[in-house]
């Protein structure tokens, strides 16, 4: 769906100026940040950043071996950082872009210096307050040589947000040897429009998993992020859980390019209708020999909407191993019936079907975020869906 552009202001919004503190924020705020999977009371990170509308409030990090700067500092320091700043992404590719680049508003650099190995998530938001507010951030991930570090990434508006439009590029570097885990939690707004665009690159030996979580209802999104593997025996892996209530209208998608020997993608996302509409994608290619990749799309529909799945394989290379599965429909009778037949009521079966359909365990998520989805996934109960 096309973006009317002109309908939202790039230096509209509240001022809030800087924060030592983000439990200083209104708890309101602080609210809608737990259903993205923020918790500002949480101090076992690496560091954290937020950005609310067009300013960086907050950016600190508790880890030496992180650097973690706001974009406009990033640039002054690295002379524009010319071998990532719009390296992966075309700023002229459509109007997103170019206004994007035109109306830069913010953003992170965050590095994860050669060797470094941090075991506690850095935390990073995007948050948006007013009317209107469109809010356009570029972010750089670099993970050198070696390093390992998992990004926690929540987005959210205001509860008395009643339109707004997200522009979000980032562009991911996974050097040799490297790992990232990054975690992108939504709680976006039934008006609210979103435009991530992201690629990435890895590295010989090099791994990257993407974790994206929605659950609740947002207008408009359309994400496809794109992961190359250009070194030996790279590794990528996209998991999904994505819920579209009424009113949502989704096309999220995944892309993994395997350009070298001995790399392996995996895309796996499931997929819950209770009324909104959903074209999932997925698309894995090979450039090289040998490789191995898997699609996987299941989906759910639950008390209307749609579920639209298209899962692509390419290859022009001989003894490649790719592969898809894709099913939509509904929860089955005979597993209600078997559920029931064991002490559950109707709803109570329903529910624990959903749960363990959403499945959150395989992303590797710190406990403490797991679960905060897993009772946000036990709220999705009889009222409308089931």
């Amino acid at each position: 769906m096309s973006v009317d552009l002109s309908r939202y202001s790039f230096n509209a919004g509240e001022k809030t100026g800087p924060l030592a503190d983000l439990g200083l924020l209104p708890k309101m705020d602080q609210v809608r940040l737990i259903e993205a999977g923020i918790n500002v009371q949480d101090h076992n990170v690496s560091g954290a950043f937020m950005q609310i509308n067009r300013e960086g409030v907050h950016c600190n990090t508790r880890h030496e071996g992180v650097e973690l700067l706001s974009i406009q500092a990033a640039l002054k320091k690295y002379d524009g950082l010319p071998r990532h700043f719009w390296h992966l992404l075309d700023p002229e590719a459509d109007d997103l872009a170019k206004t994007a680049k035109e109306t830069l508003g913010g953003g992170y650099f965050i590095r994860a210096k050669k060797g470094v190995k941090v075991t506690e998530p850095l935390q990073s938001c995007m948050f948006i307050k007013g009317a209107r507010v469109g809010q356009s951030v570029h972010n750089i991930v670099i993970v050198e040589e070696g390093a390992e570090l998992h990004i926690l990434n929540g987005c959210a508006t205001s509860k008395s947000t009643e339109e707004a439009l997200h522009l979000g590029f980032t562009e991911y570097y996974v050097e040799k040897g490297g790992k990232l885990t990054f975690t992108m939690v939504h709680n976006w707004g039934e008006n609210v429009t979103v435009r991530p665009r992201s690629a990435g690159i890895v590295e010989s030996g090099g791994e990257f998993q993407s974790n994206y979580i929605l659950l609740k209802t947002v207008g408009d999104l359309s994400m496809y992020p794109v992961i190359k593997l250009v070194g030996e025996n790279a590794v990528s892996r996209f998991n999904s859980v994505i819920v579209a209530p009424k009113g949502s209208n989704l096309d999220c998608g995944n892309r993994i390019e395997l350009n070298a020997p001995n790399t392996r993608g995996e895309v796996i996302a499931r997929v819950l209708t209770v009324g909104g509409k959903v074209v999932s994608r997925g698309y894995i290619g090979a450039q090289a020999t040998p490789v191995k990749g898997h699609l996987e799309c299941k989906g759910l529909i639950l008390g209307g909407g749609s579920i639209h799945t298209i899962p692509e394989l390419f290859s022009c290379q001989d003894g490649v191993e790719l592969s898809h599965e894709a099913a939509v429909g509904k929860i089955a009778q005979e597993e209600i019936e078997y559920l029931m037949a064991r002490g559950l009521d109707e709803d109570e079966a329903a529910s624990t079907i959903v749960r363990g359909f959403l499945n959150v365990d395989i992303m590797g998520l710190p406990e403490q975020l797991k679960d905060a989805m897993n009772e946000q996934i036990a709220t999705l109960n009889s009222s409308a869906a089931l």
